[in-house]
Formats: structure tokens, sequence, C-alpha cells
């Protein structure tokens, strides 16, 4: 036997023999100690939590009009999914803000406004995005804003690819914003795409990466042209602009959630349910998961994180692009709506599709999310209507569906129930409290609460950022 194993099997033996368990009796073997101590240890759910906003719909719901009000109190606020696709629009007095990367929360000094690993970044948009932002007064975005090195990069030829697979698919469009967000994801998945960490790193391999995943895309697109030489050059001054912002999120994030001082932490949503790569309506959808569980993958903090989950219900239903829409009015109450509502897409400028308030697409939303309590966006639009209808079932061949149906064949055929309830004529932009909304405006309010029992948290009744009504 040779001095090593003479020597670690003398070790062994001792620690056998510190370990071997104290018999009672021969027949009830018995450990000193019964359960292994936990000391203080279990301590899963004693941490901070994290509030989420997320859309009920296809989007345009108004969500950074509910983040805005909120990021006034938050310590943090986090984009989680999605890329330079969303839009969200803040009023602050006269100044418009449009956001499509960066989190609404931004116009918030003391808030530090944090892009997850989950989000697919353009880089150049994103500083295009800010340098607007900056002229209109918001001059502390640098100081505020962290980025997620493992946040993956969107770069001009993803967008020129999906604008070509876009045009390929002639009467089958699917209405995309060819903001190259598609491309990106499919390359992440298929594990060839390049992270911000990537940037970060040795400037001759992202140079290496960079070539080798044009190399791979032009064998599947061979009219795909760039210039690598001047997209390395781009990025090399990008790096050095954004390399104080990038960082471990992950860990930023536990220590957050984890921290003994209380921190508000908020999640804005991008897109919404509806367009949720699985949940939604399948094909006519986005490339992330809008829905809540995307908030544990995009920004990487466990589900026992999540506190209170605020769905964002517009109060009537608007989408951008092609796909089902079982409650669009192809009439003049849906030319009324979007002239109205000014219904335009912040990130494409294409005019939406309107109709009535569709429940079963809201009830769909809750199920998936689990929704704490709901907010109204754009009561005031309905000021003007004599009666306001509100679909409340789908049926199918006679037969009233249990919930929103997956087949598109299936949602192309169903008949839409409608409950009608009158109007309120009157304005209600300036209308401050629930009490002081006209009586058929608080009926239409709450039936929607009714119907989904979700508590309604606020009503929004007007663009700007204090039009609206906080009911508890």
């Amino acid at each position: 036997m040779s001095e090593y194993t003479s020597m670690r099997s003398e070790e062994t033996s001792s620690y056998i023999s510190e370990q071997t368990p104290t018999f009672v009796s021969e027949q009830e073997p018995t450990y000193v100690s019964e359960k292994l101590p936990t000391n203080g240890y279990n301590k899963a759910n004693d941490i901070n939590k994290v509030s989420v906003v997320l859309g009920s719909q296809w989007g345009d719901e108004g969500k950074g009009k509910v983040v805005d009000l909120l990021a006034t109190k938050a310590d943090v606020v986090c984009r989680v999914q999605g890329g330079n696709n969303a839009g969200h629009t803040v009023m602050i007095g006269d100044k418009k803000y449009d956001f499509h990367l960066l989190p609404s929360g931004i116009v918030n000094k003391n808030c530090i406004n944090l892009i997850g690993n989950g989000v697919v970044v353009n880089l150049p948009e994103l500083l295009s995005e800010a340098k607007k932002n900056e002229e209109k007064g918001l001059t502390w975005w640098r100081e505020n804003l962290l980025i997620s090195d493992r946040a993956h990069l969107v770069f001009g030829f993803h967008q020129e690819i999906d604008g070509n697979l876009e045009t390929l698919k002639g009467s089958n469009k699917l209405g995309t914003t060819k903001k190259g967000i598609g491309p990106a994801y499919s390359n992440k998945a298929g594990r060839v795409n390049l992270r911000v960490g990537d940037l970060m790193g040795d400037e001759e391999q992202f140079k290496k990466k960079l070539i080798d995943l044009v190399d791979h895309l032009q064998r599947q697109y061979p009219k795909l042209n760039f210039d690598i030489q001047k997209l390395f050059q781009e990025y090399s001054s990008i790096r050095e602009i954004i390399r104080p912002m990038v960082c471990d999120t992950v860990h930023y994030m536990y220590e957050h959630l984890h921290s003994a001082k209380p921190t508000n932490i908020l999640i804005e949503g991008a897109n919404a349910t509806m367009l949720d790569i699985d949940f939604g309506t399948y094909p006519f959808v986005t490339s992330s998961n809008c829905t809540v569980g995307g908030v544990c993958t995009g920004l990487g903090v466990p589900p026992n994180a999540i506190g209170e989950v605020i769905g964002i219900v517009k109060a009537y239903t608007t989408r951008v692009g092609t796909g089902p829409f079982p409650t669009e009015q192809l009439n003049e109450i849906g030319d009324k709506l979007q002239t109205i509502g000014h219904e335009f897409g912040v990130t494409t400028g294409r005019k939406r599709r309107c109709g009535w308030l569709d429940l079963v697409v809201v009830q769909y939303a809750h199920v998936l999310n689990n929704f704490t309590n709901i907010a109204i966006t754009k009561l005031d639009i309905l000021d003007s209507f004599d009666e306001i209808k509100i679909c409340t079932a789908y049926t199918f061949k006679g037969k009233k569906l249990p919930l929103f149906p997956a087949s598109l064949d299936t949602l192309s055929e169903v008949t839409t129930e409608y409950i009608t309830l009158p109007g309120w004529k009157s304005n209600t932009t300036q209308c401050t409290q629930w009490t002081q909304l006209p009586e058929n405006a608080q009926k239409y309010v709450q039936a929607i609460q009714d119907f989904l029992a979700v508590p309604v948290k606020f009503i929004g009744v007007g663009p700007k950022r204090k039009a609206i009504i906080e009911v508890y």
C-alpha cells in the first residue's frame, strides 16, 4: 500500500469513526440529532418582492402611464423581455417621452433603471433613443441605467433579415415591426448570437464571433450584405459609452431582493399577454414571453420574489398588425375609437385596429398571470358613446368556450356575446376620485371588476401624468 493510500485510509477511518451514529439499542438506531438544524437559514420568503405591470390584451394598453405613476416611489425599474419593438409613452406636463428600450422609470431621477438578460438590445437604437429624450431634459439617464451583461444583441443585419422574411410571407405577413427582434431571439435559441458581455470582453474575440455570426447567416441568406469592419468600428465606440452601465444584473437583483432595507422594485412588461410566444395568438405574436413567467427568466429572480401583479386593461380593445381580433369593429364605431383615442403605434406609427372591450381575452390573461389588481386605462375615450358593449363569452358551434382558444381556426369561427351598458355622455378627464365619475362610468368599471373578480386599483382618464384615479 502506498504512503498516500495509507494516509487517505487513516483519514477516512477517522472521519467514519467521528460520524458513526450513537445507538440506543441494537434494534432501533437513532442519531444524536434527529433533525438537521437550519440555523435560521429557511428564509426563502423573507425577501423584498417585485411588483409587475403587464399588458392584458395585444399591447398599447397604457402600461407606461401606470409604470410612471408607480416609478415615482420605486428604487429600481426593470425591463425583462422584448426589444425596441415595444413602445411606451409617458406625458409629464407638456413633454411627451417615447420609450422603446429604456424603462419608463428613467424619468425618475432617483430610480435605477435596469435592462435585464431577457431583453434583446439594439445598442445604436438605445443610444439614439436616449439622446432624443436627453434633448427633452432627461439628462441623468447615464447614471441611472444598468444593462445586463447576459442580454443579447440586435444588429442591423437582424433587421434586414426580419424585413426580408416578412416580405417573403406575402399575404401571410405577421405584421412584425421589422426591428430584428425575431431573428435575434432565433439566433439566441440557436446558440450563435452575441451578448453584451461579448462586447465588453476581448476586442479580437468579439470581432471573430461577429464574423462567425455573419458567415453563419450569409449561408442561410446569401443576399445578406454587410460591412463587418464598419460594424465593428461602430460597436468599438459604443463599448466605451456603455461600459459603466454594464453589470451582472442577476447579482444586482439578488442583493436588492435580500437587502435588509426595504426596496421597491418594479417590473415593466413589454408587448402584452396576447402577444406571448407561447400563450398568444400564435403565430401573430412576438418572440418572447410577455407573461409573468418572463420575469423570472428575463431577470434571474425566483418565482417567490413576485408580489403584486398589475394587469393593464384598456377600456376597449386594440391591436396593431394582422391576426385574429374577435371584437374588432370595422365600422364607424371602430373609426370613432381610433380617432378619439389617437390609436397609432408608438413604434411603427401604424393605425391600430379598434373594437369593444373583450373580457374573454382579459380573463385568459388573468388565468395566466394571476393579477392581484387591474388598472383600466383610457376610460375617457368612451365619454361620448351612447351605449358601450363588453364581450363576455365566445361560442363555437353552439357551445360556450370555457377559455380563450389556442386554435386560430376555432377563433375565426367564434360568435362573440356582448352585454350592453348605457354610456355616460360626460367628460371624465377632470375626475380625480372614484366618487366624481359619472354613475354609468362607475357601472362600467364595476361590470369589469365583477366579471374578472379582480379589484380595480387605477382608472386612467386622460393622457397626462395626473389623469389617473387611485381607487384604493
